[in-house]
């Protein structure tokens, strides 16, 4: 691990640049701009660079093994990895269960696993979703019963991403029945080596294995696992998702998938084509305006503010977005529009599907747009449920 810097300290293109140069130097360039999500095999060794630079955990605290940016510098980190075309890691660990646990853990929560997820001895995933209980994930119904030191959890979670990689799981439960939905359900750490866990990868439509489904049959959790008080995890697990949506709502998908596009315009000489350019024209200005939103919210976070509501919108924008420049792409292809995977055209190499398929469930997860629009709905404007 290097020494201590005060990144703060540096002015903010300053600090651009370090971070620039340090992925131009070091971040593989065979996984730059991966177009699916990349597995722990592929990814580890650049996991353990920026573990061994110290800049695994932007955000988190100095004292914890973290870099401590402040929201600013935090959001030019953020910018520039995207820029580069850095691949997400497995990242639950670091972006969820670690400043969780520097919030509401005990001081033998940190100690023991914030080390081990900065080491990546500690692949985390996420234990939320279940066959009946996603968008309204407070209807969730595994189970997990107190027995001496032990809960004795039972149920079942789906889309779980990349669980097979994972060593643990943190647990949205219920541990109380005759609670409102809201309420009765507590914040669990689990091993997924523990007895009575199997994972199932669920196979999507490009043929790739991204998320699993997990069954718990009398799996054993220890009490000293739970995170916060006993039924209070709901307000927990809503403070994770409302960290995540400014990140969901990045154009970056966008931006990548337009700049393939419109290789493909001129691959094509689809330029002549008035129609064509007309919905290409429409879906540009779509983009503009998804990232002069994105700007307006990164302000925000740039100031410190805490984000609001409506920042749904970005979510709802930009994956809807997405699809529209996705299908687009498709037809650009032409006759070889059906084609899977990589396809040779006038020495480019283009996959329009892997973008088509994985843009078809972008407005679903995260929570679904139809879920966003009824947050606008009652928390911004104001209109009756």
């Amino acid at each position: 691990m290097q020494a201590k810097t005060d990144w703060n300290a540096l002015d903010d293109a300053s600090f651009r640049q370090e971070v620039r140069r340090f992925l131009q130097q070091n971040y593989p360039e065979a996984l730059r701009y991966p177009k699916t999500r990349l597995r722990w095999a592929e990814i580890r060794d650049w996991y353990l660079r920026l573990s061994e630079k110290g800049w695994l955990a932007p955000a988190w605290p100095v004292e914890y093994g973290g870099m401590g940016l402040a929201p600013a510098k935090l959001m030019i980190f953020t910018e520039e990895t995207e820029r580069h075309g850095v691949g997400r890691a497995p990242d639950m660990g670091i972006t969820m269960v670690g400043p969780l646990l520097i919030q509401h853990g005990t001081e033998a929560q940190k100690a023991y696993y914030l080390p081990r997820i900065l080491s990546g001895e500690h692949i985390w995933c996420q234990g939320y979703s279940e066959p009946n209980a996603g968008s309204d994930l407070a209807s969730l119904r595994t189970e997990a019963v107190l027995d001496g030191d032990h809960f004795i959890v039972n149920g079942q979670k789906t889309w779980t991403t990349l669980a097979q990689d994972a060593t643990h799981i943190f647990l949205l439960v219920r541990t109380d029945r005759s609670a409102k939905k809201q309420e009765g359900i507590s914040f669990l750490l689990a091993d997924m080596g523990t007895p009575g866990i199997e994972r199932r990868p669920i196979r999507n439509l490009a043929g790739h294995e991204e998320f699993c489904e997990c069954f718990f049959r009398d799996v054993r959790v220890p009490k000293d696992n739970i995170v916060g008080e006993l039924n209070r995890g709901w307000t927990i697990a809503k403070a994770l998702l409302g960290f995540e949506r400014i990140f969901l709502g990045s154009p970056k998908q966008c931006q990548y998938a337009m700049a393939r596009l419109e290789e493909l315009i001129v691959q094509r000489s689809l330029g002549a084509d008035a129609a064509f350019m007309d919905a290409y024209a429409r879906l540009k200005l779509d983009l503009l305006d998804h990232m002069a939103l994105y700007e307006r919210f990164a302000d925000q976070v740039r100031r410190g503010e805490t984000l609001g509501p409506d920042v749904s919108m970005l979510k709802i924008i930009g994956t809807e977005n997405y699809q529209r420049i996705a299908q687009l792409m498709v037809e650009a292809a032409g006759c070889a529009g059906g084609l899977v995977g990589d396809v040779e055209l006038d020495g480019d190499s283009f996959d329009w599907l892997t973008s088509y398929y994985n843009s078809r469930p972008a407005t679903i997860y995260g929570g679904a747009n139809e879920i966003q629009r009824n947050i606008l709905a009652t928390q911004v404007l104001g209109l009756k449920s």
